[in-house]
């Protein structure tokens, strides 16, 4: 607060200390943090003089725009990659793409495909744009990875499934294809997928970090970023709040998931 060099006497440094509880003891000030913490009062940005909890509510929204289109954009790629890709040669090609996915950094993949789409075909804007056009690019990057990911466990989990007994009963009842693989085989090679809730989550949330900044967008991540660069620590310690308590609510909602899609679970 005080800048890099320090430029304020040391009465004025007192003064600092004092307004931020810095001057009494380290327990009393972390018992106080807590107590602060249950009525969500991650006290006041040192950058922007504005309430934490404000900051972060004013950027909310277009983060989770932003990862609701990813998710989206994920689960439609992965279910087309592994339902249509499923012959052995078919797998060979679906391997080899979803192994690209995985391991390109995002801030290549952006910029691939601003590349492309932006600046060659102008199909979307290259930066801060509105509505869904500017939403497009952003989520198709963060959903790459995801999508590759997911791919791989539906592919595995339908094999899986279709060794089981009851996709022999089924098929000899005359239940036609698409039926057996949405209603059933789908259902069960969407279990492991449920167990990747907090992976999947965490990458969305650490993608947005670049991605909201390659592409120009306003949102949790470069909110973070910019405190993070700022030092402006109330604000770095409520997104760390804020991601923890988003991973624990999100494992709590797949978990209450699990039992519906697989009915034998609702007795463990």
């Amino acid at each position: 607060m005080v800048g890099t060099s320090g430029s304020i006497d040391e009465a004025g440094k007192d003064r600092i200390r004092e307004e931020l509880g810095l001057n009494q003891p380290v327990l009393l000030q972390y018992f106080s943090f807590l107590g602060r913490l249950l009525v969500l009062d991650f006290g006041t940005s040192y950058r922007l003089g504005q309430p934490v909890l404000a900051i972060i509510g004013a950027q909310l929204w277009p983060t989770v725009q932003l990862a609701l289109l990813a998710i989206l954009f994920a689960a439609i790629l992965a279910g087309l990659t592994a339902i249509l890709l499923r012959g052995r040669y078919a797998r060979r090609v679906s391997s080899l793409i979803e192994l690209l996915a995985i391991s390109s950094p995002a801030f290549w993949t952006g910029m691939l495909l601003l590349t492309v789409f932006a600046f060659q075909l102008h199909w979307f804007p290259v930066t801060g744009g509105v509505g869904l056009r500017g939403l497009v690019l952003p989520a198709l990057t963060l959903a790459l990875p995801i999508a590759g990911i997911l791919s791989q466990l539906l592919r595995h989990g339908i094999d899986g499934a279709e060794r089981q007994p009851f996709v022999d009963s089924a098929r000899a009842r005359g239940l036609a294809e698409p039926v057996l693989l949405g209603r059933h085989l789908l259902r069960h090679a969407s279990l492991p997928v449920l167990t990747l809730g907090a992976y999947i989550v965490g990458n969305l949330l650490g993608g947005t970090v670049i991605v909201e900044q390659l592409f120009g967008r306003s949102g949790l991540g470069r909110v973070t970023l910019d405190a993070i660069t700022n030092r402006d620590l109330p604000v770095v310690m409520a997104m760390v709040v804020f991601a923890a308590i988003v991973f624990v609510a999100v494992n709590l909602l797949l978990d209450a998931l699990s039992p519906v899609l697989d009915p034998r679970l609702r007795g463990a």
